[in-house]
């Protein structure tokens, strides 16, 4: 007994836990111990909700992982999810109390192999061209003779110097205002759409240049970022794009007022040489003294020719008072003419009149018409007639035809006749007597073996 109360006393008082509690302990030990990790695998079962959250599940071949993010988290993602992409996804081990299940909650998302800077690219152009950001309608013409031009670029970048140099030789005197900014790594988006804001709020240039020099796409990266597209369509004066080489597009160089190729291109497509300035305003010049002699020329010749066509204008106009007499007495004789035609068609339309009078043709269609309309009387007459004849004779037929003795067959009778007349009394027919019976349908020869008296119907009854 004593050994028994030990042994009990060893046993460990017992914990209960609610689902709730169970639960709450075990995202707790999660919680600590599944904080920020990193998961690779494929999305499947992809589903955005109406409140903007994504759900889906990472899955390899033998083992998969329910994952939620929220919209607050993927909203700056550079690559939106879709089914069927290889991903590595960043975030935190949660547990879903209200089904007991655990889940990942991603904060950050990346595609994973070769392509995944390229899928980016693709995802955001697709976006920002269906919202018109690429469309030719919003490019603005740049100006001819810009005076003060903003530069956004790296101050220690090679691109800074080639632009300050060209925008120099082909236009000394030139305003040119650099923001300095990272025009790559972390925080040079940021710089980037502040100096381009900056220049779109101080609307201090007419225009703006944002670029930099050659590198790869991850080096590039900064300017196919969502903020600087935007902030570039947002600028208030025309932007040109010279970023990387002649062959690195960016999504900058769709949404840009103008594409260069080059940092030094964009110098050069900025402003016109000093000297195609001059040779412009020489040709100009040429061209007014041009228009000035001719139209000195011109008012020579008027000069001269004005004793000429003086005396012709006075011969003008008395050819042209000949020619409105000849105009009016033609009006009168046709005025005349026309008056005359007139008065001979009334005559001739008075006389058709008497002559139509004494005309036999519309006679005889008037008799001809109450002919025609005799005649048709007289035929639906005969026509009535004959219809009522023919009803009358049917009605006689049918009546002579219930009166025929051939009916009376018809109901189960039979005409018995011998070689001299039809018997109408069974004495006239001894025994032995062969007689002839008509039916409804058919003849019979028969012979009496039998005859009876008839029977008085009086007595009978």
């Amino acid at each position: 007994m004593e050994q028994f109360a030990l042994d009990f006393a060893l046993i460990p008082e017992r914990r209960i836990y609610s689902v709730a509690e169970l639960n709450a302990a075990i995202r707790g030990v999660l919680d600590r111990e599944f904080v920020d990790i990193w998961v690779s695998g494929e999305i499947s079962g992809l589903k955005l909700a109406a409140s903007g959250h994504y759900y889906f599940t990472l899955k390899e071949r033998d083992a998969q992982v329910r994952c939620v993010a929220f919209r607050s988290a993927h909203r700056y993602w550079k690559c939106k999810p879709q089914d069927g992409l290889a991903v590595l996804a960043r975030g935190r081990i949660d547990v879903y109390e209200a089904r007991g299940e655990y889940q990942l909650l991603v904060e950050m998302l990346e595609p994973q192999g070769l392509g995944a800077l390229q899928l980016a690219f693709e995802q955001l152009k697709k976006k920002l061209a269906a919202e018109g950001l690429f469309s030719a309608e919003r490019k603005r013409p740049l100006p001819r003779f810009p005076r003060r031009i903003g530069i956004v670029t790296s101050p220690r970048g090679a691109a800074i110097g080639d632009m300050v140099q060209i925008l120099s030789r082909r236009f000394p005197g030139i305003h040119i205002r650099l923001f300095p900014a990272l025009v790559q790594g972390e925080g040079s988006v940021e710089e980037v759409c502040r100096g381009i804001e900056y220049f779109s709020r101080t609307a201090w240039p007419e225009l703006v240049i944002v670029g930099r020099g050659g590198g790869s796409l991850e080096d590039l990266w900064t300017f196919n970022e969502e903020a600087v597209a935007r902030a570039i369509a947002a600028c208030s004066v025309p932007v040109i794009s010279a970023v990387g080489h002649e062959t690195d597009v960016t999504i900058a160089d769709f949404v840009a007022d103008l594409r260069a190729a080059t940092p030094s291109a964009a110098a050069e497509m900025a402003v016109c040489t000093r000297d195609d300035l001059f040779d412009r305003i020489e040709a100009a010049r040429i061209k007014a003294a041009q228009g000035l002699r001719y139209r000195l020329a011109l008012l020579e010749r008027r000069l001269r020719q004005q004793g000429i066509e003086r005396a012709s204008s006075v011969l003008h106009r008395r050819v042209g008072r000949g020619l409105q007499r000849t105009d009016e007495t033609e009006y009168r004789l046709r005025t005349g003419i026309r008056a005359m035609l007139d008065a001979r068609e009334r005559t001739r339309r008075a006389l058709e009149a008497r002559l139509q009078r004494f005309d036999l043709r519309p006679r005889l269609a008037s008799g001809r018409r109450r002919l025609e309309a005799a005649d048709q009387a007289a035929r639906q007459l005969a026509r009535l007639r004959l219809e009522r004849r023919r009803a009358r004779l049917d009605e006689l037929s049918a009546h002579l035809t219930q009166l025929s003795p051939l009916k009376i067959l018809e109901r189960g009778y039979a005409i018995v006749s011998t070689e001299r007349a039809i018997l109408k009394d069974a004495a006239a027919a001894p025994p032995g007597t062969n007689v002839h019976v008509r039916l409804a349908k058919g003849e019979l020869d028969a012979e009496v073996k039998e005859t009876w008296p008839r029977m008085n119907t009086n007595e009978h009854g």
